[in-house]
């Protein structure tokens, strides 16, 4: 009896180091996880914003990501809207997770922007946006301009041309043969830098020359308001769409969430369209365990929320517009 008591407690040991040994040991892929909706309120800052009751209801969602253990590889159902990804999905190219996350938190900073200026504009004040540069949004490992150009680096000059938009940074590399190098000026932290970068050939062109850097517009925003929007350590363009609604609910005359849980996301652009973001089935989720009212999705992404979980509703919008006229008719 003892022997069989014995035999079972070292079996159940086992299992247990076992599982504990599974949930320390890091797996190739990443798992995506539903984050907690947050209020947009206490991250906005407005002179002048009505704090009065009703207001603060628009919320922002977003998802956890990170290094699945092996006990979530083998079984990711243990979370609810857990998704695995390849390394290679997530971190293209080699881009290490330190890269990722600084480009992530660069999309977060130039769509806070963009939500100020959509919203005031939308609010009838004057807001003034004018190129200024070619900013890096990730540098691809291993390339020409890998450890020159750094993430955040705004191009003003290339090769002796002024250098505002992509496709003037595209014309000044019309002359460069593959292999040649480039001097440039860049803005780093608000600094002129002279930098040197090699090129390469293209992958589908091999007669155009490349530096291995993913690049955007820039652009330098005037606004007639100081407002300020501290997102802390979450990165990524969704949360466009809720930053400037939060914005027009304190400024404007009217309150936009009327006491409800409005939970919103999409990446906006200066044009006031909403553009498709990632992780919807996990947003979903996140704004459904807020207690949401109405869940504003893009357009591209209004099924994948429809169908991710019961009884919330999802409205899709294309334009920044359609979002406002949603909450004023529903």
């Amino acid at each position: 009896m003892r022997r069989r008591l014995a035999i079972l407690l070292s079996l159940v040991l086992v299992v247990v180091v076992a599982g504990l040994a599974l949930t320390w040991i890091p797996s190739d892929h990443y798992i995506v996880l539903p984050d907690r909706a947050r209020p947009t309120d206490p991250l906005v800052s407005v002179p002048g914003e009505d704090m009065g009751e009703g207001r603060s209801g628009i919320y922002m969602v977003d998802v956890r990501i990170g290094r699945a253990n092996l006990l979530e590889r083998i079984y990711p159902g243990i979370h609810e809207g857990a998704e695995l990804l390849p390394e290679q999905v997530l971190n293209p190219a080699g881009v290490s997770d330190r890269q990722r996350r600084r480009s992530s938190l660069n999309a977060m900073s130039r769509s806070q922007l963009v939500a100020i200026a959509v919203a005031l504009e939308e609010l009838g004040r004057d807001v003034t946006v004018s190129p200024a540069g070619v900013q890096a949004t990730l540098v691809v490992p291993g390339s020409p301009a890998d450890g020159v150009l750094q993430v955040g680096d705004v191009i003003v000059e290339a090769d002796g041309e002024e250098v505002g938009t992509t496709d003037e940074l595209q014309a000044a590399f019309d002359d460069v043969e593959p292999g040649e190098s480039v001097e440039l000026t860049v803005d780093r932290e608000d600094k002129p830098t002279e930098l040197v970068v090699g090129t390469r050939a293209a992958e589908d062109d091999p007669e155009r020359a490349v530096m291995g850097v993913q690049v955007e517009n820039a652009e330098d925003f005037d606004f007639p308001l100081d407002v300020e929007i501290d997102a802390g350590g979450i990165g990524g363009p969704s949360a466009g769409l809720a930053f400037a609604l939060d914005i027009v609910d304190e400024l404007g005359d009217e309150v936009l969430s009327r006491g409800r849980t409005v939970v919103a996301t999409g990446e906006l652009d200066l044009d006031g369209n909403v553009h498709a973001i990632g992780g919807v089935k996990q947003k979903a989720i996140g704004a459904r365990e807020a207690g949401a009212d109405i869940f504003l999705v893009p357009d591209d992404n209004f099924e994948e929320a429809r169908d991710a979980v019961d009884g919330l509703q999802v409205v899709a919008v294309s334009t920044f517009d359609e979002a406002l006229a949603a909450l004023r008719e529903g």
